[in-house]
């Protein structure tokens, strides 16, 4: 491969990394625009999502398929399973261990999260030593579990071509984009939307003119976890491994990845997504993977010397 074509997939491997982190990220930033609480629980939320993807599965024998790119169907059940599962996890956490803690002073619903997160990666603990085939019937529930190629290998442009673009990479973008396109549009457009920034802006006010407070964060919460099931799925599918502390991992990345686009502000989550996504794999390429992660908050404290708020955090009013 030439310098030019190394250069352009690793553009690709880092795109769709990044665009994978971005719906994480945006968990974490509407969750803070709107009630400023940083969800130490949404990444081990993510983990769930992806270890029940996988037992949708095996439950339904798709491990077992022989020609794996006939399995594409199972897009469909798990697209839908999953994200509700995560959405319902997050608003029931919502519901049970911060709503309570509105007034609370800040520390307390943070610590809460980190509680909530606790509970989460127990769950996956023990959820990795289910008695199916998917799980190696349980015989080493923390090992990593090999998540089934369900999407084909076979390079778009042609098997001579040095640039690989996989079935994989069409999945990332063709999933994603819509989604951030629609939550963006649900946000700048919508009565929720408009209640969500309302509320963002000064819940007191925002509840004196009618809007219920609880229900508004509720569906952000909601919204965020539906996401994160989304994003499960696809990194699934896209990397072929899940294990029980994958959410610390993604869900650092996903959360620098807000902050470093300005958190409180979607289109500077999905940017701080992709720029991590890039750091990453031009570290890994370029210079070696043990100093990406160095790279990577490198980058990220330069940016907040220079722009405190973010890359994008000055410049956008919206705060969700």
């Amino acid at each position: 491969m030439t310098d030019t074509e190394v250069l352009v997939q690793q553009l690709i491997i880092g795109l769709s990394n990044g665009m994978i982190i971005a719906l994480i990220a945006l968990g974490y930033t509407m969750v803070y625009g709107i009630v400023e609480l940083i969800n130490f629980s949404h990444g081990d939320l993510f983990m769930l999502g992806s270890f029940l993807a996988l037992t949708v599965v095996g439950a339904l024998g798709l491990d077992q398929v022989a020609d794996p790119a006939t399995a594409w169907w199972a897009l469909i059940p798990l697209l839908i399973a999953v994200p509700a599962f995560c959405a319902v996890m997050n608003w029931t956490a919502d519901r049970v261990a911060y709503r309570k803690l509105r007034e609370a002073p800040r520390l307390a619903p943070l610590v809460s999260a980190i509680g909530v997160s606790f509970i989460y990666l127990n769950l996956g603990l023990f959820w990795g030593g289910l008695p199916m085939s998917v799980f190696n019937e349980g015989a080493t529930a923390a090992a990593p579990k090999d998540f089934p190629a369900l999407m084909s290998y076979n390079n778009l442009l042609g098997e001579t071509s040095n640039i690989s673009i996989t079935p994989r990479e069409l999945l990332v973008f063709f999933v994603t984009i819509p989604l951030l396109v629609a939550l963006t549009m649900i946000i700048k457009f919508t009565r929720l939307g408009k209640a969500m920034r309302a509320v963002a802006q000064n819940p007191l006010a925002a509840r004196l003119m009618g809007i219920d407070v609880d229900r508004t964060i509720g569906t952000a919460f909601f919204i965020g976890g539906g996401l994160a099931g989304v994003a499960s799925v696809v990194y699934a599918l896209y990397n072929n491994t899940i294990y029980y502390q994958m959410g610390f991992r993604v869900g650092i990345d996903a959360f620098t990845a807000a902050v470093l686009g300005g958190i409180g502000n979607l289109p500077g989550a999905v940017l701080g997504g992709i720029v991590i996504g890039l750091i990453r794999a031009m570290s890994d390429q370029y210079i070696a993977t043990e100093w990406t992660n160095v790279c990577v908050f490198a980058v990220l404290i330069l940016v907040l010397i220079l722009r405190p708020s973010g890359l994008l955090g000055a410049s956008q009013r919206e705060k969700v």
